[in-house]
Parts: structure tokens; C-alpha cells; sequence
């Protein structure tokens, strides 16, 4: 358990400062740089190519550097990137920070989810949901330290939003979370000696992991990955239109950050019992609904109420996913196939924003960009009730099923 907390550095500072954040800061650059709301879903578009390209990438990463590097060097990329953000404001430079942000993000989150998964390997399915639920949970955290330290920078005395100095203090805080994650990343668990070989061939290209019997999931979280971002990206541009204040966005953001952390906790007994993918059906349900509450009411506590559903849920479908295929594939396959799925999530990444974002510059605004999100999800949890549990022993060999390479996109 203790690792587990550790790792969940990986997606606090790749997630909830790395990518999430930007929703914080979007409108003071929009105000600012005179930008339309499908110019701002560019940068998201931006960062969902580099966690595509990442995904792609990792498990060759981790296999040639290692995976303590490979963590820790990804990490610290991420920092990096979000304090050279804030050097300039030329739209054609800001892609290539927030890509670069999205590609090491990527390589963060698979390499510390493989670690968090192999923590729980051969415990009861609630014990390991529950590592992995904690790990994922660190997204939450980086969602809640963003939403209580960026509004502070960006309401500060001076006029304007600083939105140069907001991306400073992610980095800073990106940084600082960092040494979490060392004890976690130099003993990934008891089955490390045995697994560092294993995920060497997971990266090899020719090697193949089976895919078809994941078909439903990788299309449901194709689907929800384009949704779910289409309200991260523009949920606080909805409310600051529809009149919310600093106060109200701040706890807001704050309401989902911990909502999401207590979340890592709370699923895990129910997902250890549901399988297949029912588990990814019921999250991603709940994160159609919450995304929908803001479509009936600009009212305070229906955006509470928002936050407080999506965020118990979001990061938890992440979870749900990697649990069915960790149940459903072999051990020696687990990076690839977690790559493979984050691949797919990341391609629904790259199209929700571009969506949203035009939609929200009709006559309809962001409630356009919001309802599809909306949709998208609702089809996600439709999709993912299609998979079928499957349960395959840890040490069975390599399938020669109807396959996906690693480096190509699988589904």
C-alpha cells in the first residue's frame, strides 16, 4: 500500500497538473491571447497526440532504460514542460510544450500503472483493485492541489490574470511531488526479477498481444477517452460563462479532485466482484450522468453535484480497465496491453477536444461541447457492457490469437 501512494506520483503530476489543470488556466489565456474555444481544444488535441505517441512508445522505453528511469525521467519531462509553457505565448510553440507534456505524461502513467498492477499480482481481485484504485487516485490529488493553488495565481492582486506564473507553480509543484514515487519505482514488488524480462519481450515489436478478445473494452474506452476530455477541457469555461466565480470554480475543481481520491478507495471492493466489463460500464455510466448535470442547471449545487459524480468515477474507469485486462491476459503481456488500451483512449483524446471545441464556438457555446461529451460517455458505457470476463492464468503461455502489434494501434 505504501508503494502504491508512492506511485500515485505518476498520475498526479501526469494527470491532474500535467493535463488536467489546463482547464484552470484556459480561460485567463483565452482572455489573453484571443482565442477561440476550438483554438483552446487545440493544445488539448496537442497533448492527447503526445500521450498517443507516448503510449506507443512506453513499453520500449521502459524496456531500454528501465523502469525506474523510464518513470522518474518521464516525470521530470512533464515538469519541465509545463514551466516552459509559460516562456512564451506563439501558438505554434505552445503545441509542441503541450505534445511533449501529453508524450512523457503517457510514459509515466503505463510505466507506474505496470508497476502498481504487479504490486497486486496473486492477491484476492478486491486487494489488488484496491492498489490500483489508489494509484489512479493520485490524479484526483493533482486535480485538488491544482484547483486550490491555480485560481489563488490566477485572482491574485495586478489586474490581469497571470496565466504565465499559474503554469510556473504547476511545474514547481510537479516537481516537488517527484521523490514520492522512489521507493515505489526501485522495488516494483516480488515478482520483479522475474517480470524485467518479461517486460523487455512486451516491448519487443515482434511480439504480439491478443487484442480481439479485448474488443469491446478498447472501443469503450476509445469512446470514453473522447468524452470524458471534452468535459475536462471545458467545464470551467461553461461555468465562468454562465456566471461562476472564483469561489464556485475553485471548489468545484477542488470537489473533484477529492472525489476522485476518496474514489480510489471506495470502487475497489464493487470492481473486484463485477467482471468483465460491467465494472467499466457502471463508472462510465456514472460519468455520463454527471456530465449531463450541468446541461439542466447553472446552479451551484448542480455543479457540485457534477464534480462530486464525475470525479468519483473518471479515474476510476482507468482502474476498472486495466483490472479487466490484467484478469484477461497473461502477466508477460501487461505493459503492451496497457499500452495498447491508453493508445486508444489517447486517440479518443485527440478527437473529443477538436469536437467540443468547434461545437462550442456555435450558437449554442460550450452546453454544444458538453452535451457530445455527454453522449460520447453514454456510448461508452453501452459499449463496454459487451465484454465478456475472461480469466487467464498468470503464467499461461503467449496466445497465438488474432492479434495487435505494440507499436501500431490496436482495435
Amino acid at each position: 500500500m505504501a508503494m502504491a501512494l508512492g506511485l500515485a506520483t505518476a498520475p498526479a503530476v501526469s494527470l491532474g497538473l500535467g493535463r488536467f489543470a489546463y482547464a484552470l488556466v484556459l480561460p485567463a489565456m483565452r482572455s489573453s491571447l484571443h482565442w477561440s474555444l476550438a483554438t483552446a481544444g487545440t493544445l488539448t488535441t496537442a497533448n492527447a497526440v503526445g500521450y498517443l505517441a507516448g503510449a506507443l512508445a512506453a513499453p520500449t522505453v521502459a524496456a531500454r532504460r528501465g523502469e525506474r528511469t523510464a518513470l522518474l525521467g518521464s516525470l521530470a519531462a512533464v515538469a519541465v514542460s509545463l514551466a516552459a509553457t509559460a516562456a512564451f505565448a506563439d501558438l505554434t510553440y505552445l503545441l509542441v510544450v503541450r505534445l511533449v507534456a501529453g508524450a512523457a505524461g503517457a510514459v509515466a502513467l503505463i510505466v507506474g500503472g505496470t508497476l502498481a498492477a504487479r504490486l497486486g499480482a496473486g492477491a484476492a481481485p478486491g486487494r489488488s483493485a484496491l492498489l490500483l484504485g489508489v494509484y489512479f487516485a493520485g490524479g484526483g490529488l493533482g486535480v485538488a492541489v491544482s484547483g486550490a493553488a491555480v485560481p489563488v495565481v490566477l485572482g491574485g492582486p495586478g489586474g490581469a490574470p497571470d496565466w504565465r506564473t499559474a503554469w510556473v507553480v504547476l511545474a514547481v509543484l510537479s516537481l516537488a511531488a517527484i521523490p514520492a514515487c522512489l521507493p515505489g519505482s526501485a522495488r516494483p514488488g516480488p515478482a520483479a526479477d522475474t517480470t524485467r524480462s518479461a517486460t523487455r519481450s512486451a516491448a519487443d515489436p515482434g511480439l504480439r498481444w491478443p487484442a480481439r478478445p479485448l474488443l469491446a473494452l478498447l472501443i469503450s474506452y476509445g469512446l470514453f477517452g473522447a468524452g470524458y476530455i471534452a468535459y475536462m477541457t471545458f467545464i470551467v469555461a461553461h461555468l465562468r460563462g454562465h456566471g461562476a466565480g472564483d469561489g464556485l470554480v475553485t471548489a468545484f475543481w477542488i470537489a473533484l479532485g477529492c472525489s476522485a481520491v476518496v474514489a480510489g478507495f471506495g470502487w475497489s471492493g464493487i470492481l473486484g466482484r463485477l467482471r468483465g466489463g460491467r465494472g467499466s460500464a457502471l463508472l462510465m455510466a456514472v460519468t455520463a450522468v454527471a456530465a449531463a448535470l450541468p446541461l439542466l442547471s447553472s446552479a451551484a449545487p448542480v455543479s457540485y453535484a457534477s464534480a462530486l459524480l464525475f470525479g468519483s468515477a473518471f479515474l476510476s474507469v482507468i482502474t476498472a480497465v486495466t483490472t479487466c485486462a490484467r484478469d484477461s491476459l497473461p502477466q508477460h503481456y501487461w505493459t503492451a496491453a496497457i499500452a495498447g488500451l491508453t493508445t486508444v483512449f489517447a486517440l479518443g483524446q485527440c478527437l473529443g477536444p477538436l469536437l467540443a471545441g468547434t461545437l462550442s464556438d456555435g450558437p449554442s457555446g460550450t452546453t454544444a461541447g458538453l452535451a457530445i461529451g455527454a453522449v460520447l460517455l453514454a456510448l461508452a458505457a453501452a459499449t463496454a457492457l459487451a465484454q465478456r470476463a475472461r480469466t487467464v492464468p498468470p503464467s499461461a503461455p503467449p496466445a497465438p490469437a488474432v492479434s495487435v502489434p505494440t507499436d501500431t494501434v490496436p482495435g
